[in-house]
Parts: C-alpha cells; sequence; structure tokens
C-alpha cells in the first residue's frame, strides 16, 4: 500500500464523512421549524459591522453576481458594493420578501435536496453567513457551490459561536470555535474546486454599550471567516488581507512619552486608563517574581489587549490575548497573557 493510499484512509476517519456528525437534535422537517419569520439578528452590532467589513473587503468583482445560500431578511452587503444582481436562497418566504437587498429570491430546503438550482459558473460569488451549523450534507453543498461559481468565484462562509441549538448538526455542537474552522476548512479541501482556503478570526471586542449583555462583561460575538476561490481564476486578481481599523493607537511619539511616564503616573500607555494593583500568586514550583505585587491594565476596550486577540490568532494559533503589565520592581512593561477577559482579576486588590 502506497503512503498516499494511508494517508486517503486515515483522512476517511474525519468526522465529516460520518453520516451520525449531521444528527440534529429536531429532526421534524425544516420548514415547520423555520415557518414563523424570525426578524432578529443573531450577533450583536459590532459582529454585525466586521460581517459587513470581511464581505466588503474580499469582493474585489466590479457589479458581482452573488448567491446569498441559506438567506434570511438580512444578506450583510455594505453599501460600497453594487451587485448586478443578488439572489437569496432560504426557507421563510416572509423573511425573504422583507430582504430589500435581494434582486430575486428562491424557495429550496438544502437538507432535503443538495442540488442548487442555478446553472454552471453562473455566480461571481457565494456567501453563506450564520447558518452552517444547520447543513446535513456539507460535501455535497460545496461541491455544488463549486459548480455554480465563475472560475475564480469567491465562496465565503462565516459563522460565530451562536446557533439554534435544536437545529444544529452534532458534529457542530460537539466542536470547539477553533476546531469548526479546521471542519470547514476540510470541507473546502473534499471538492476539487476550490484553492487553499483562508481564514480570518475576530474575537475579544468588548461588546457595545448599547448591548442588552454589555453589563455582564461578555464579550462581542466573534466572527470567524474561511474562504477560498473556485479554481481556474485571474491570477493578477487578489483579494486583500483582511485588516479591521477597531480601536485607535496611540501615536509612537506619544507611547514613548507614556511609557517613560508609567512609573509615576501608573496609567496604561495604550489607553491611559489606571493600572490596577495585582497580587503576584504564590507559586513554589516557579516563582516567576520576586516582588508582591504588579500593576496590570484591566481595561477591556484598550487597543493594546483587544489586538492581542486578533495577533495572538494569527501568530502562534492560540485562543488567548494579553494584557499590558508594569513591573514596579524594575520599571519595565510586558505583556501577561490571559485566556479570557476574566482572567487575573480575581488578583486585583487595588
Amino acid at each position: 500500500m502506497s503512503f498516499q493510499n494511508i494517508i486517503d484512509q486515515v483522512s476517511m476517519y474525519s468526522p465529516i464523512y460520518d453520516p451520525k456528525s449531521y444528527e440534529r437534535e429536531n429532526e421534524d422537517d425544516d420548514k415547520i421549524f423555520y415557518e414563523n419569520a424570525r426578524f432578529v439578528q443573531h450577533v450583536d452590532s459590532l459582529a454585525l459591522q466586521t460581517i459587513e467589513e470581511v464581505i466588503g473587503t474580499l469582493i474585489v468583482e466590479k457589479n458581482p453576481v452573488i448567491l446569498d445560500l441559506m438567506a434570511g431578511w438580512d444578506s450583510h452587503i455594505p453599501s460600497s458594493l453594487t451587485p448586478e444582481k443578488l439572489i437569496g436562497l432560504g426557507l421563510n418566504e416572509e423573511e425573504l420578501t422583507n430582504n430589500t437587498l435581494l434582486d430575486e429570491y428562491v424557495i429550496h430546503d438544502l437538507n432535503k435536496d443538495p442540488h442548487l438550482p442555478f446553472p454552471d459558473c453562473y455566480f461571481d460569488v457565494v456567501l453563506n453567513t450564520l447558518s452552517i451549523a444547520y447543513i446535513t450534507n456539507p460535501i455535497q453543498i460545496f461541491k455544488e457551490v463549486g459548480r455554480i461559481l465563475k472560475p475564480g468565484g469567491l465562496f465565503l462562509v462565516i459563522f460565530s459561536n451562536r446557533m439554534f441549538e435544536p437545529k444544529a448538526t452534532k458534529l457542530w455542537k460537539a466542536a470547539s470555535e477553533d476546531e469548526r474552522i479546521i471542519i470547514v476548512d476540510e470541507l473546502f479541501k473534499e471538492t476539487s474546486f476550490f484553492t487553499k482556503a483562508k481564514v480570518f478570526v475576530s474575537r475579544g471586542k468588548p461588546r457595545p454599550k448599547n448591548d442588552k449583555y454589555a453589563s455582564y462583561g461578555i464579550p462581542s460575538d466573534p466572527i470567524y471567516a474561511v474562504y477560498s476561490d473556485r479554481i481556474g481564476g485571474d491570477s493578477n486578481k487578489i483579494r486583500p488581507d483582511i485588516k479591521l481599523s477597531f480601536l485607535k493607537f496611540p501615536s509612537k511619539e506619544e507611547l514613548e512619552e507614556r511609557m517613560e511616564k508609567v512609573k509615576d503616573t501608573l496609567r496604561c500607555p495604550y489607553c491611559d486608563e489606571e493600572l490596577k494593583k495585582w497580587q503576584v500568586p504564590e507559586n513554589p514550583f516557579c516563582q516567576t517574581w520576586d516582588n508582591e505585587y504588579m500593576y496590570i491594565c484591566f481595561n477591556d476596550s484598550c487597543p493594546y489587549y483587544v489586538r492581542g486577540w486578533d495577533r495572538m490568532y494569527q501568530e502562534t494559533f492560540q485562543n488567548m490575548s494579553y494584557r499590558l503589565m508594569f513591573n514596579p520592581t524594575n520599571g519595565r512593561c510586558s505583556p501577561i497573557p490571559v485566556p479570557t477577559p476574566y482572567a487575573l482579576k480575581e488578583g486585583i486588590i487595588q
């Protein structure tokens, strides 16, 4: 047996090939579950803004023909885009008729019939936004998307950590957020239509102040985008890297000036918030610091901390960030890693 055959056999053990992976808590007809319109947003306003920025950044085609796959009442298309045609495919006609961005809509149950009712090489872009969790035959759907896309066309899959659990598949619910990225990447690899998929992650940002959950200290809903072009397109066409401007950093000169004054001001040089006195925990096995306390910036809106979530994922693929810490013994600032927004806060003593 060749080495490639061994690899192929091992890959078949991936859960994306197991029919049981797509079992759901509610196996009733999807038309029954979705017969009542839901005119609500499924993520917070900052996450919605991120979705629009991702879509607006990646779609570089002029007047593209776009398919919103599993569409509802909002297609999240930014006003900067001017599609030649936007078609929505979904299950709830009331939602689709109220989607003012759509030029046309099609009522179609993908889980009953994965064949997409469109000709080959018809669309420039296919979007699947906040609905990948509900597809029970994703391999077939990804192949169908490859069929209906033009060469070089974009397939963009966007998701968060929110879902209607009764209709989400067992595979999706059991996976961690990072594992879901891997699942979507595997689905792209399964077809012969797509180039190597790319990933964008936005998480750890502070929840909007007017959000009903803002007082709970819960971060904004994370946004994950996995995307790829159909092979055979124009090699000169390049989709830009996604770079979202969320918080403004101080200028280099201002930052250097603030850094020099931290020992006197005890304020964060990045956000100018007061640093909190933090008790260094006792660790008999590995005592890192000799002093009893540090000063740490616990401002969840600090640009240093917020940027850390994206930077740590890009550089280390770890779901964590870092806060700014000032050591009063040596007078130096340094990052201290945090896996959650709540980490280290139990040690605040002032």
